[in-house]
């Protein structure tokens, strides 16, 4: 079978779980350049992983061989990398978040779009088995009609993950708690329980914190099908705790805690799934977890490519958290009911 050719754009602190994963993904996906501009990174990145690198993006965008372009640099920088790799014919799959601001995100989507490419989107949460389980028994209707979804994201960072220029700012990463780190929960509580209509809330930067961002936000939800809930967002919970998602149906309810699953039916029946320990990086270290995920996420993606399917993120299902984020970020800071945009 013909390998995908793929290269790595960017080696900074997120390259670690998508390098181990392509490690696994040999037998499917070559990768044919590893690129930052900074020759330090490119040597660090080469003392653990044995992938070519190079010194130019342009080598990238020229190589004719290059089907797609995996992009793990800062936010601020997708929209301008992912054009240029879309204009050169290359399918996208990008770190989260799709960039900076929605206009910009979409923006990154348009070009994909017209160029004719494929874009995906690093939201891993997703393919975690905990939550594919509770999908499958809520497209099933196990629980019945959905009342209710809380959703509770109390992380740690300490302050001198924040005292790294441009982190926590609006310039480079776009947002704190939320887009940073939430997205990705977030991501996966609309893909369970559907499109948030409104929020009506507070976000703040706590006294744990000096940054520019929110780093604690609390909202409650009214969902597009009718269900109530609350959103609970924070890095400044030491020393970091599971995120947790809790469904409530008319015929039971659903706890994911992390990548553990409880569903409990009225009539009786119950669904476990233990926690498989691979959840992290919820504390000091944002990357101690395992790659099986990225690694999932990555053979997604190959896999569209070759069937011609979307890949199961696409950027326009990224755009849904963007904007639920955009109207969290509002209603803190007017303190009025707002509405989320495009539903």
């Amino acid at each position: 079978m013909t390998r995908t050719r793929i290269a790595i754009v960017g080696l900074g602190m997120a390259v670690t779980p998508h390098a181990r994963g392509l490690e696994d993904l040999r037998d499917s996906v070559e990768v044919v350049h590893a690129f930052a501009p900074s020759a330090e990174r490119r040597a660090a990145f080469a003392e653990t992983f044995d992938f070519p690198l190079c010194d130019s993006l342009e080598t990238i965008l020229s190589d004719d061989s290059v089907e797609a372009v995996l992009i793990l640099t800062p936010a601020n920088t997708h929209l301008d990398i992912a054009e240029r790799c879309a204009h050169a014919g290359k399918h996208v799959l990008l770190e989260k978040p799709v960039d900076i601001t929605t206009e910009r995100a979409e923006a990154v989507v348009e070009a994909c779009r017209a160029a004719g490419v494929k874009l995906g989107v690093v939201l891993q949460h997703r393919f975690r088995p905990a939550g594919m389980k509770l999908a499958e028994l809520l497209a099933d209707g196990a629980l019945g009609e959905i009342v209710g979804c809380s959703t509770t994201i109390r992380l740690w960072r300490p302050q001198s993950y924040y005292d790294e220029p441009g982190r926590g700012s609006f310039a480079r990463d776009g947002g704190g708690v939320l887009m940073s780190q939430g997205i990705h929960t977030l991501d996966l509580m609309l893909s369970l329980v559907g499109p948030v209509a409104e929020v009506a809330g507070f976000a703040t930067t706590t006294r744990v914190h000096t940054m520019e961002t929110e780093d604690l936000v609390c909202a409650a939800a009214r969902f597009a099908n009718g269900a109530f809930g609350t959103i609970d967002a924070t890095t400044a919970a030491y020393p970091g705790f599971a995120e947790r998602i809790e469904i409530i149906g008319s015929k039971g309810t659903a706890s994911l805690i992390g990548t553990e699953l409880t569903v409990q039916l009225q009539s009786g029946e119950k669904t476990e799934l233990a926690p498989d320990n691979s959840a992290g990086g919820t504390g000091a270290d944002p990357m101690a977890f395992p790659h099986h995920y990225h690694r999932a996420v990555i053979a997604d993606f190959v896999a569209a490519i070759r069937e011609d399917r979307p890949p199961r993120v696409t950027g326009e299902e990224a755009l849904k958290v963007h904007r639920l984020i955009d109207a969290l970020i509002e209603t803190g800071h007017s303190g009025t009911r707002v509405a989320v945009a495009g539903i």
